[in-house]
């Protein structure tokens, strides 16, 4: 744990205020920013203040809203990851190969973040790239992070998460949740059919390092009128595995 006289509070201030706009809120008030980053109102006004003199808000006079220049901040810290750059000529190939999309993503607490993307048609009404996020819950790559979770770990990060239902698909109980987790233990990859998303299936599977290490999770979604959810693993699988098996070899 870092010592408090080396923790910079008013930095870690204005992270909570930009962590407060979504997608579903990119427009925020100070009232409505102060309430997202559980600030009080003077210091979430100074925070988004502070952005929009850097260039990172835009302000009207009412509502913030972030600029594109605050990507850097993300970008950056993708671009000085390796895993991108080892994977995105694998996600290309693997496209190319299919006539699907696929990506990598990462497990960050509840969420996945996509790292590496290659997209051939759009599947989701929202467009995906590195640095998006999706509820890990429900999301194939995101099952296959859990399950390389302790159980423990696994389920605490499922109860912590949004349960709220995204389709009428979609998991909602712990336990379903976890059992689920099992099955994807036992099977090597995750299917999902339309949880996330009505209209989307996807496949997923580890990406294992040379130790044996989960690091990241692979996948391929579709459109489900062009297959069965059970018409993934055959028509899918070995391809994943096959790239899934190449990384291993490269990554440290």
């Amino acid at each position: 744990m870092v010592n408090r006289t080396d923790f910079i509070s008013s930095f870690a201030k204005g992270l909570r205020v930009i962590e407060a706009f979504s997608a579903e809120t990119p427009r925020l008030s100070v009232a409505e920013a102060a309430a997202n980053a559980g600030l009080d109102r003077a210091t979430a006004r100074r925070c988004l203040l502070t952005l929009n003199e850097l260039g990172y808000a835009d302000y009207d006079g009412k509502f913030f809203q972030l600029t594109p220049r605050v990507l850097r901040l993300g970008m950056g810290a993708l671009a000085a990851l390796p895993l991108p750059q080892i994977v995105q000529p694998w996600l290309d190939q693997l496209s190319q190969q299919t006539g699907q999309s696929s990506s990598v993503a990462l497990l960050d607490e509840t969420e996945i973040v996509y790292v590496a993307r290659a997209a051939q048609t759009r599947v989701m009404s929202i467009g995906l790239m590195p640095g998006s996020r999706l509820p890990a819950h429900c999301t194939s790559m995101g099952r296959v992070l859990l399950a390389a979770l302790p159980e423990a770990e696994a389920l605490t990060l499922i109860e912590q998460g949004d349960m709220t239902p995204r389709t009428a698909t979609s998991l909602t109980d712990p336990a379903d949740l976890m059992a689920r987790l099992d099955q994807v233990r036992r099977d090597g990859y995750a299917l999902i059919d339309q949880e996330v998303e009505m209209g989307l299936r996807s496949i997923a599977v580890p990406v294992r390092n040379t130790r044996g290490q989960t690091v990241a999770a692979l996948n391929i979604g579709v459109a489900a009128v062009q297959a069965e959810v059970d018409d993934l693993v055959t028509a899918y699988l070995p391809l994943l595995q096959k790239v899934q098996a190449g990384l291993q070899r490269v990554l440290n």
